[in-house]
């Protein structure tokens, strides 16, 4: 564990060549914020904020922490802040399977498992996927085996077109959907491998134009964007939600994500019932990263 923490360390010290003040400054700007907004928020003088961003003045450890916090940086971006200051890392990064995190990991198939028979998993920062529970192997007959390699990614096998992309039924919907969260996603966290995953989905063929889909209920569906699958049995609409543990100090626990999937309608509830009689595992993965 030492050795990838070391890693993890040398890996960020890698990309924080930039001073700690245009640092601040990028993220102040990508936050949309004037200095004199952070400055308030931040309850810091605003010239003691020019002063840091200018690089006349070095923030303490505290101070870095203190504007990281208010700016709503992610807390891996928090260290390479910290290590352009010339501070140690405060965040550790362990694999899931890492004995320290046996309770996280116990809570995690404890969640997927309790979620049967709808389908549940449990994703890192990049969509790779980190477990799932048995619900989920039986939606993804059909799909190119090469997509369900580790690591295997959930939006790639998503919009893919060996993946399950060509059995959604509302493509286009579900497409604009997924996208429009990646992109905040890079907005929120200048995650450069979430951008380049977000090019690469958007090289994928984009559906032919489509008739909305009839989704049963319109009502949900104009609050929520369903996703329709349409496997042999016949068409299975869900409705997701994303779950997160609640004030990780822990980069890989702040990063995890549940993706939770229920029923839609009554005749998704009852298939799914069905093939919860005959259903088989899909392994749980470790991330690569």
């Amino acid at each position: 564990m030492a050795g990838n923490v070391a890693r993890d360390i040398v890996a960020s010290m890698a990309t924080s060549e930039q001073p700690i003040g245009s640092l601040l400054r990028e993220w102040r700007q990508r936050r949309r914020l004037s200095q004199l907004e952070l400055a308030l928020e931040a309850e810091v003088s605003t010239r003691h904020l020019s002063f840091v961003e200018t690089g006349r003045s070095t923030p303490s450890r505290e101070m870095v922490l203190h504007l990281a916090e208010r700016l709503e940086i992610p807390i891996r971006e928090r260290n390479v802040l910290l290590l352009a200051a010339g501070y140690a890392p405060a965040f550790v990064e362990r694999p899931l399977q890492d004995p320290a995190l046996a309770s996280a990991r116990q809570a995690v198939e404890l969640l997927l498992a309790a979620h049967e028979p709808w389908p549940a998993l449990a994703v890192d920062r990049h969509w790779t996927l980190l477990a799932s529970n048995r619900a989920v192997a039986p939606l993804l007959t059909g799909v190119a085996p090469a997509l369900l390699r580790p690591p295997l990614n959930v939006l790639r096998l998503s919009l893919h077109p060996e993946g399950l992309a060509p059995r959604i039924a509302n493509l286009t919907e579900w497409r604009g959907h997924l996208f429009a969260r990646l992109s905040r996603q890079v907005s929120l966290t200048a995650d450069a491998g979430l951008a380049e995953l977000l090019r690469e989905l958007r090289d994928y063929p984009a559906p032919a134009l489509e008739a909305p889909f009839p989704h049963p209920d319109r009502a949900a569906a104009s609050v929520v964007v369903p996703l329709c699958l349409t496997p042999a049995t016949g068409t299975l609409s869900f409705r997701s939600t994303t779950k997160a543990f609640g004030t990780p100090v822990e980069v890989t626990l702040a990063e995890l994500a549940l993706e939770t999937f229920f029923p839609a309608d009554a005749a998704t509830a009852a298939a799914l019932r069905r093939l919860a009689e005959g259903y088989t595992s899909l392994p749980a993965r470790e991330s690569a990263t």
